[in-house]
C-alpha cells in the first residue's frame, strides 16, 4: 500500500470525540457471552481488526454471534457448548485473543490450533503455555510452546498456585479463564497490579472471584449467566487526541465517553504530573466499568519519571508518551517498561527509531527511553511498522510538523481504531 500523507503543521485542534469501545472489554464480552448460558447483548462494540477476529475464532467454535448496527447478540452454552473447531483458529493480530482464548481451551476436551500473523509468531507464550501445562493441558509449538502456531488438546483441569513472572493482564487472564474450569480452586500472584477487566466481568457474569492485595483466588466449576454489556471508550484511544490537544498551540478537545478504570488511568497521572490542563468530568459508573469525559487544552509541560508500579497502568500508551515528552521543558525518563520488547513490535526501538527521524532528541534504554525537550519536529518519511499505536502516535506527531510526514503502513491502525483519521480530521481547524 503507497504511503500515506499525514496532515501537519495546523493551526489548532477543538471539538468533541465519542472514544470507540474500548479494545480490551470488547474481546472479552465476546469470549464470556460465549463462555456464559443465555443470550448476552454487547452495545458500542468495537469493531476493529482485533476483536473481529475473536468473533471468527469463537464462531468457528460453534458459538452464535449476530453483528449489527446495535452491537452484538451472543448465545452461549457454558463452557461446556465450545465444540472442537474443524479449521485452525487464525487470532490475526491480537495478543489478547491468542493468550485468552489459550486459558479457555485449555480446559476443553478437544483438539485446536492458533495461529496468527507474523507480528503474533514473534511474540513469546511459554508465559502462558507453561503454567497451563502445570495444570494438566497437552499444549506445544514452535520452540517449545514459545510461539505459533499452538496446538492445545485440552482437557481436566488441576487448579494452580502461581506466582507470574511478569505484570501481564493477559496472562493473569488466561489463568483465571482456565481457573474456571478446573477442579477447586486456583491462586494467581502478581508482581504489579494489571488491568482488571477480566475480574469485573467475571462478577457481571454472575461468577466470583476474590482479590487480596496481589493475589487473585478463582474456584473453578462456577456457571457464568449470561448478562448485557455496555463498553466505555477506550482510554488507550483516547490517549491520542489528550495528548494532541496539550502539545498542538491553541487547542481543547472533550473526549466522551471514557473508561477510567483505575488500572488504565496511568496516563492521566503522567500527564498531570508534567502539567496537562486535563480535566475530568466523572459520569455515572454503568455497572461494569467507571467512565467519564476528558477535557484537554494546550498545555506547559515539564519532564518528568515514568517508571515502577505505574508501567502496567500505561503500558499501552509509552509510545504517545514519547512524544507528550518531546514538547515537555527538560527531560522525561522512561523505564522499566522491558514488556514494550514484546509488543506488536519492539515499541522501545521503534519509538525511537521512528521519532528519531522527525527531529526528536531520544534514545533508548535497556527497559525503555530518554527524552529531552523542547524540541521542534521536522518532517520526513516514517512507518508504523505494522504496530497500529505506532501508527496513530505518528498520526499526531505529524500535526507539530512544519515540513510534509509520509506513513508507511497506516492500514495497521484500524486493528484498535477504524475512524481514527475522521474523528481527527473533525478536529483540525
Amino acid at each position: 500500500m503507497a504511503a500515506f500523507k499525514l496532515k501537519n503543521n495546523i493551526n489548532r485542534l477543538a471539538g468533541d470525540v465519542t472514544i470507540p469501545g474500548d479494545k480490551s472489554i470488547s474481546h472479552r464480552s465476546v469470549m464470556f457471552g460465549a463462555i456464559a448460558h443465555g443470550e448476552t447483548k454487547v452495545t458500542n462494540f468495537l469493531p476493529g481488526d482485533d476483536c473481529l477476529s475473536t468473533i471468527s475464532c469463537f464462531r468457528k467454535l460453534g458459538v452464535t454471534i449476530e453483528e449489527s448496527d446495535k452491537g452484538l447478540r451472543i448465545v452461549g452454552n457454558g463452557f461446556e457448548g465450545l465444540k472442537e473447531p474443524a479449521e485452525v483458529l487464525d487470532v490475526g493480530n491480537s495478543g489478547t485473543t491468542i493468550r485468552l482464548l489459550m486459558g479457555i481451551l485449555a480446559g476443553r476436551p478437544f483438539f485446536s490450533s492458533l495461529v496468527g500473523d507474523a507480528s503474533i509468531g514473534k511474540r513469546p507464550m511459554t508465559r502462558v503455555t507453561v503454567p497451563l501445562t502445570k495444570m494438566g493441558a497437552k499444549l506445544d509449538g514452535r520452540k517449545n510452546g514459545d510461539f505459533t502456531p499452538i496446538s492445545i488438546r485440552g482437557g481436566q483441569l488441576q487448579p494452580i498456585q502461581y506466582e507470574l513472572p511478569v505484570a501481564s493482564a493477559q496472562v493473569k487472564s488466561a489463568l483465571i479463564l482456565a481457573g474456571l474450569q478446573a477442579d477447586g480452586e486456583s491462586t494467581i500472584a502478581e508482581p504489579a497490579e494489571t488491568r482488571d477487566h477480566t475480574e469485573r466481568m467475571i462478577r457481571q457474569f454472575g461468577g466470583e472471584i476474590t482479590k487480596d492485595n496481589r493475589t487473585i483466588r478463582v474456584k473453578g466449576g462456577q456457571k457464568l449467566t449470561a448478562s448485557d454489556i455496555h463498553v466505555p471508550g477506550d482510554i488507550s484511544s483516547a490517549a491520542f487526541f489528550l495528548v494532541a490537544g496539550a502539545i498542538i498551540p491553541g487547542s481543547e478537545i472533550v473526549l466522551k465517553n471514557v473508561g477510567l478504570n483505575p488500572t488504565r488511568t496511568g496516563i492521566i497521572e503522567v500527564m498531570h504530573k508534567m502539567g496537562a490542563e486535563l480535566e475530568i468530568v466523572q459520569n455515572e459508573s454503568n455497572d461494569l466499568e467507571p467512565v467519564g469525559d476528558l477535557i484537554i487544552k494546550t498545555s506547559n509541560l515539564k519532564g518528568t519519571v515514568v517508571e515502577g508500579e505505574l508501567i502496567p497502568r500505561l503500558i499501552d500508551e509509552i509510545p504517545i508518551i514519547a512524544l507528550l515528552a518531546t514538547q515537555a521543558e527538560g527531560t522525561t525518563i522512561i523505564k522499566d517498561a522491558e514488556e514494550l520488547k514484546v509488543k506488536e513490535t519492539n515499541r522501545i526501538d521503534t519509538v525511537v527509531l521512528e521519532l528519531r527521524k522527525l527531529g526528536a532528541d531520544i534514545e533508548a534504554t535497556e527497559d525503555g527511553m530518554i527524552i529531552r525537550g523542547k524540541t521542534k519536529l521536522s518532517g520526513g518519511n516514517v512507518s508504523s511498522h505494522g504496530d497500529h499505536r505506532i501508527g496513530m502516535m505518528l498520526a499526531i506527531a505529524a500535526l507539530l510538523c512544519e515540513d510534509s510526514v509520509e506513513l508507511e503502513q497506516s492500514e495497521a491502525i484500524s486493528v484498535s481504531y477504524p475512524n481514527f483519521f475522521e474523528h481527527l480530521n473533525n478536529l483540525i481547524h
